[in-house]
């Protein structure tokens, strides 16, 4: 049988054809002639990111203002004063601590530093004038330099600190985790601290280590450290004259930490006679895997004990649920957290005030930041025992897409407005190198998001909380 087309129906396919290949040309005429999206520059915002993404200012916002008093205060301390060697160890530090040394009842601050460059030899980072400083708080608002005095005042390549009393004196001892090795001061109670760390049985681990998190996860009475191993770092000749691609920058590859496998994780448990034994394998949380920046104690499931989290850096992070025998369960992915992003900071509190522990992570660029709430009490969800649950909600609350354009680091939940709201504090700062000047990083703006309620969720309010909130600086914490 054959199919004959009437004419009319002939001039019908005839246009229609031209029609569909006017289209087709018009379509490519504009692939090419198309304006082309602006290469990123690093500080700048993120193509396609709005600020229609973020929440105006709701009415009744605390008229808190801060200034940066830093300096008049005596706290002096210059990060990394050296000329970069564009090497992933120089961009990552440095953590800063609060800690009631003295027991005066007044908090003391503790900073680690990148004293040097990393192709410094010992007797160029003895000359730096960088290290680690101690401030006393002079209780009149002001701090004075003890670090020499205290014997804290270490030159290396520092990332974390953390203070605890880890033998049970009531004075508060201190850690530092450092590139190649770990530091633990022990409290004299005198003003001083005696180095321990060999004693202790801790000088024998090195590697790239950053975050550190002390929590008695056997209930023994003596407090335990979790020590975050970040990745196994070695300079390559070959791997420096290349380049790889970062979000849309081409950066040199030794600092892309992709370019190096992860290190493990250490748990060290407490023997209660100033001694520690590494027993993360055993324990089920030594993460070969994760590229791991913080971590933190918290007892997610509320068993009493106390679970632990880690934020990895472009791998999945971990959530470790105690078994109450001196190991742990990993349930990252049956609790919807095994997050795969640029995980850099991690806050713990009950922003939502439900009785359970929600857990906020910041991330690297275009990469929004995660508000992880616990669903514990949420009966469709989390009522079978030992079923732990949570819910990203970022976005929902408004600490999601307009972070994108960020780069996060230090977090915290705190109370600034003392409203009984949990609000958030960010530190955000670039890894890009300064197009201008490419020995230094890119700045950015730190962020401050005020809670109104659980239910209104939070509002980024640096722009109307001081000055220092529309400064750009390259943050870490």
């Amino acid at each position: 049988m054959s199919l004959r087309l009437t004419r009319r129906r002939q001039l019908v396919v005839k246009h229609t054809l031209i029609s569909l290949s006017l289209l087709l040309l018009a379509s490519a005429a504009w692939f090419y002639v198309r304006p082309r999206p602006k290469a990123y520059t690093p500080g700048g915002e993120v193509q396609g990111i709005t600020r229609e993404l973020e929440r105006a200012i709701p009415a009744g916002y605390p008229n808190v203002q801060f200034t940066n008093v830093a300096e008049q205060a005596g706290i002096t301390f210059k990060h990394f004063q050296g000329q970069r060697s564009s090497q992933l160890p120089e961009d990552m530090g440095s953590g800063a601590a609060w800690g009631d040394y003295d027991g005066d009842g007044y908090p003391d601050l503790f900073v680690a530093d990148i004293a040097a460059p990393l192709t410094a030899s010992p007797e160029e980072m003895a000359a730096y004038p960088g290290g680690n400083r101690l401030y006393h708080n002079n209780r009149d608002g002001t701090f004075t330099d003890v670090s020499s005095q205290a014997g804290v005042g270490h030159k290396g390549i520092c990332n974390g600190a953390a203070w605890a009393d880890f033998d049970n004196d009531g004075k508060l001892d201190l850690v530092v985790t450092c590139y190649q090795h770990i530091l633990l001061y022990r409290n004299r109670g005198d003003g001083t601290f005696a180095d321990v760390t060999h004693k202790a049985g801790l000088d024998k681990f090195h590697g790239f280590w950053t975050g550190a998190s002390w929590g008695d996860y056997d209930r023994d009475g003596n407090v335990d450290l979790y020590v975050c191993g970040y990745v196994k770092y070695k300079y390559d000749p070959a791997l420096a004259a290349q380049s790889s691609r970062q979000f849309t920058e081409m950066v040199p590859s030794m600092l892309n930490p992709s370019s190096f496998p992860p290190e493990r994780n250490l748990l060290f448990h407490n023997n209660g006679d100033g001694t520690f034994t590494e027993v993360a394998r055993q324990a089920g949380v030594i993460d070969p895997t994760g590229r791991s920046l913080s971590a933190a104690w918290a007892d997610f499931d509320g068993d009493g004990w106390p679970d632990l989290y880690v934020a990895n850096d472009i791998s999945e992070n971990k959530l470790y649920l105690n078994l109450h025998n001196g190991r742990f369960k990993e349930v990252a992915h049956q609790a919807w957290v095994d997050e795969y992003r640029g995980s850099m900071g991690l806050g713990i509190g009950d922003w939502d005030r439900d009785g359970d522990l929600d857990i906020f992570i910041t991330h690297w660029i275009a990469q929004q930041y995660a508000l992880f709430q616990n669903l514990r009490y949420n009966r469709a969800v989390s009522s079978a025992p030992g079923r732990l649950r949570f819910q990203d909600v970022a976005d929902m609350v408004g600490v999601g897409q307009l972070t994108l354009s960020y780069i996060g680091w230090g977090t915290s939940f705190f109370d600034y407005d003392n409203d009984g709201q949990l609000d958030l504090f960010a530190a955000s700062g670039s890894t890009f190198q300064d197009e201008k000047d490419p020995r230094r990083l890119a700045p950015m703006k730190n962020l401050l998001f005020w809670q109104k309620s659980p239910d209104d969720g939070f509002y980024e309010v640096g722009q109307v909380s001081g000055p220092v909130f529309r400064e750009l600086h390259v943050s870490r914490g």
